[in-house]
């Protein structure tokens, strides 16, 4: 019954409900005092329907009488008629504005009923000692004072419960709560930690103190307390979504993406399931799925820059760069700008070739934040494809700069080096490049052609064998090490890599010719032409024998024509193949 019962002994046991209110006759009182103890005994037991009808009565016969009204008001409080009970306290406060107990009372009448604004007022009246309340009592009024912004307020109404009830789980979760949401996260855990080895069957605590070290980045320690407050309530849409959140943050985008899924199963209408449902899907590479889930979040929050953004980031990231940029732009408008979606809509721009644009959003974000990497490589990426070397040149150096273990500023140094002829600057940033990621075959097949330029034949052998085992199917290093071999009068190697490269350059033809007859059929298909369909991508299937894709989409555009038996052929054929995801495309020498 929470603090209603300790409310009325307060206010009522003490006393004869009618003493220093009103002159009353002796029978009179003596029915009044009946009804009290009477009203008094049945509120103890839980009885509140005879509670309710004894004090209904008392209230009749004395209304003029404070604790009359205070008592059916508690009553009616704690069957959950509140707008009632608010009649009766304001009433029993009118005539007798020192109760501090009513008082009390009427501050928890207006919490529940949403009023928070009066509720504080009304407990501010009480002064820095309140009553003593029950922790469900102390948790409803904290929690007005919370909806208003008085952070401080509710910290002291849960304080001061807690020195009269310092075991009390519930109210040291509410406690941590309150100073989460001031950001002092060390106290907030120490609340957190006790409510948890108060109670460590409650899942509640468990999903706080695991939000907590979520938002410290302390991933290991947030996975351990959100894991055990799903387990203790797998049916909490909150507590599934918060632990998809933290997986995700974990690095865990397929078992993350598993449990937001669950979270949108327990909540379909939840609009931050969605979301955080598409930011792991894009987070793990599915920017297409991602999609419809961050256009239905986009129309619940159309004012949502952070929601725009990441659905305009996943357009370009499906190559729709042109429906992103206005998406951009948008977010903009509504702020806060930031260095991160100047660098976005820069990249929109920069997928659309308009470099103009590009530049100066990748500007417009350095001056937001000037020591950002991604930022200054961005530019001079923009300002290399305008063939402006002599400005892309610092720009790299400072990515470099600022990130030495960005792979990207210098390997793209050293492609330009190579080209301006500085083979000494070119080996210094190639060598770095491939030394911060091994597995490009690309930097080693150019590191190589430096080294061979510079006349460094073995360490150029070394280079090109190397990217060769990186890029089985890129004729340009073969090629490369065949000159070196013939300088080293190795006939014999130097033809056999000749021929690999023919081999293979005849291959990427085949491919690029596969691609463009695979293409042409499926926008036959989509036009519901399907005879000419067929016949572009048995042609596709001609030009490269070995292109697993074309055969399974041939397979399909046969069984829609009923040629069920050349279908299954073609599926077979695809069966004992290894697709090649995608063309191959020219590469740097």
């Amino acid at each position: 019954m929470g603090f209603r019962t300790a409310a009325l002994i307060l206010i009522l046991a003490p006393c004869s409900p009618v003493r220093g209110q009103t002159a009353l006759s002796p029978p009179n009182r003596q029915q009044a005092d009946t009804l009290f103890r009477k009203g008094s005994a049945a509120f103890e037991r839980n009885d509140l329907r005879t509670a309710h009808a004894e004090f209904a009565r008392l209230v009749g016969l004395v209304p003029k009488v404070a604790a009359a009204h205070s008592a059916y008001g508690a009553t009616l409080l704690a069957e959950g008629d509140t707008h009632a009970a608010l009649r009766e306290l304001t009433e029993a406060l009118t005539l007798n504005p020192a109760d501090r107990s009513t008082t009390l009372n009427l501050a928890l009448a207006h919490a529940r009923l949403g009023e928070e604004e009066k509720a504080t007022s009304v407990f501010g009246s009480l002064g820095a000692d309140p009553p003593a309340m029950m922790p469900a009592d102390a948790i409803t009024i904290a929690s007005a004072y919370g909806a208003t912004g008085k952070l401080p307020g509710a910290r002291h109404v849960l304080e001061t419960a807690l020195a009269a009830e310092p075991d009390s789980a519930i109210l040291h979760d509410a406690l941590g709560s309150v100073l989460a949401q001031q950001r002092q996260f060390e106290p907030a855990i120490a609340e957190f930690s006790r409510a948890v080895a108060l109670t460590p069957s409650a899942a509640a605590p468990h999903f706080h103190l695991g939000s907590v070290w979520l938002a410290l980045h302390r991933s290991d320690e947030a996975l351990s307390e959100l894991q055990q407050a799903h387990q203790l309530a797998a049916s909490n849409p909150d507590y599934t979504l918060q632990l998809g959140v933290a997986l995700g943050a974990a690095g865990r985008d397929a078992d993350a993406v598993a449990m937001l899924r669950s979270a949108l199963a327990l909540s379909p209408q939840s609009v931050e399931a969605r979301y955080q449902l598409a930011l792991a899907l894009q987070a793990g590479g599915d920017a297409k799925a991602a999609l419809p889930l961050f256009r239905d979040v986009v129309t619940a929050r159309p004012k949502d820059s952070d929601a725009l953004t990441n659905l305009a980031l996943a357009l370009v990231q499906t190559g729709d760069a042109a429906s992103a940029i206005p998406l951009y732009l948008q977010a903009a408008a509504i702020g806060p700008a930031s260095a991160t979606l100047y660098e976005d809509l820069g990249v929109a721009y920069l997928q659309q070739s308009d470099l103009n644009h590009a530049i100066e959003q990748f500007r417009e974000g350095l001056q937001l934040q000037s020591d950002d990497a991604q930022l200054h490589y961005d530019l001079g990426l923009a300002l290399k494809l305008k063939d402006d070397l002599g400005a892309a040149i610092p720009e790299f150096e400072q990515a470099e700069k600022l990130d030495p273990v960005l792979p990207d500023p210098p390997y793209t140094l050293g492609v330009i080096f190579m080209q301006q002829g500085n083979f000494a600057r070119a080996q210094a940033e190639l060598e770095k490049a491939t030394a911060l990621r091994p597995d490009n075959g690309e930097a080693w097949s150019v590191l190589g052609n430096v080294y061979k330029q510079a006349g460094s034949a073995e360490p150029a052998k070394s280079a090109l064998r190397h990217a060769i085992t990186l890029l089985p199917d890129q004729p340009s290093p073969h090629i490369s090490l065949a000159a070196i071999l013939s300088q080293q009068g190795d006939s014999a190697g130097a033809a056999a890599e000749r021929k690999q490269a023919a081999n293979l350059s005849r291959v990427a033809v085949s491919r690029q010719r596969a691609n463009f007859a695979l293409d042409s059929g499926k926008l036959l298909l989509k036009r519901g032409q399907l005879p000419e369909a067929i016949a572009q991508l048995q042609a596709a299937v001609l030009a490269d024998p070995s292109y697993r894709a074309a055969h399974l989409e041939l397979a399909d555009a046969l069984t829609r024509q009923g040629r069920l038996a050349d279908a299954a052929v073609e599926r077979q054929a695809a069966a004992a193949l290894t697709d090649k995801a995608t063309t191959d495309k020219p590469r740097l020498p």
